[in-house]
């Protein structure tokens, strides 16, 4: 995987898609787009770009709708728009800067001018992406941390209720982790920590969600999950940690499971299942499923 950003460009003339990729080039890497629905669904790919040069006047959507709606897209309105016009109005630029672009170049395009924005605000972008690492993500395991899965999974829960489709929530607890601990020491116990964690997050679509939520415990969000592909992943993730044996010693865990329900009005209540769905898992044995009941 390349270590260069990823500059998006938008605009319906070849001729201005050429100049602008020609002063990107060899700094970024590039992707195009001749309208503002392409953008909408390359913005939304993985990896997503972390950079936008969009074109203001383009036909059909021009470039301030287009932004209006990254910026009202969760999944997009982090992502910095540079508006590149030949308007040249206060009041254009204004309303531009309004809908949340970061900068505004205007025509004709000036290679030096295009590099040293595009520059500046890639530099900007990925010194905030470190720092939501530092804030959202779990420094030991680099899981996200229980801060970032209450935002998240509350906007989960909200949507997959408001549109009626299938989403299932894993509570997951290493057993008997206090006496690996005992046992081998908490290097070790980081360590499993850690494959453990390794394991949640391999295979996981770009709309699952794996959490530390403390602890020996963790949370996997499938959203959106059909039941029986749900119940999958689960027991593949039982079977792989079973299979780690880091330095030959015994890993196993046990998993509630809950799939949400019109009657789980908020994320907590949906968590709540799953616990009591956990505890169950625990008293029946440990290493294995238990589905929660429903309310």
């Amino acid at each position: 995987m390349s270590d260069k950003a990823l500059v998006l460009i938008v605009d319906d003339s070849a001729t201005n898609l050429q100049v602008l990729a020609a002063c990107v080039k060899g700094y970024h890497q590039l992707k195009v787009a001749t309208d503002g629905e392409k953008c909408l669904q390359i913005a939304r790919q993985t990896p997503q770009p972390d950079l936008i040069l969009l074109d203001v006047e383009m036909p059909g959507m021009n470039g301030y709708e287009v932004c209006k709606r990254l910026k009202a897209d969760p999944e997009t309105e982090a992502i910095p728009v540079i508006f590149i016009t030949g308007l040249q109005g206060d009041k254009d630029e204004e309303l531009g800067l309004k809908l949340g672009a970061v900068d505004y170049i205007t025509k004709p395009i000036r290679p030096a001018i295009v590099i040293a924005r595009v520059n500046t605000h890639i530099t900007l972008k990925l010194q905030r992406d470190k720092l939501n690492q530092i804030a959202f993500n779990d420094q030991l395991t680099g899981l996200y941390n229980r801060h970032f899965l209450f935002e998240a999974a509350a906007r989960k829960v909200s949507r997959a209720l408001r549109h009626s489709y299938e989403l299932w929530l894993l509570m997951i607890d290493i057993d008997h982790f206090k006496m690996i601990n005992d046992t081998y020491g908490h290097p070790m116990g980081d360590q499993i920590l850690k494959q453990v964690a390794d394991v949640l997050a391999v295979d996981n679509r770009a709309e699952d969600l794996a959490a530390r939520f403390g602890g020996e415990e963790f949370v996997v969000i499938f959203d959106p999950c059909e039941d029986q592909d749900a119940l999958n992943k689960a027991q593949r993730i039982l079977r792989k940690i079973e299979q780690l044996k880091p330095q030959g010693i015994k890993v196993t865990v046990s998993i509630g499971m809950a799939k949400l329900k019109a009657e789980d009005v908020d994320f907590e209540r949906l968590l709540k299942r799953a616990d009591d769905a956990l505890y169950k898992a625990k008293q029946g044995g440990r290493n294995r499923i238990e589905l929660a009941s429903f309310p």
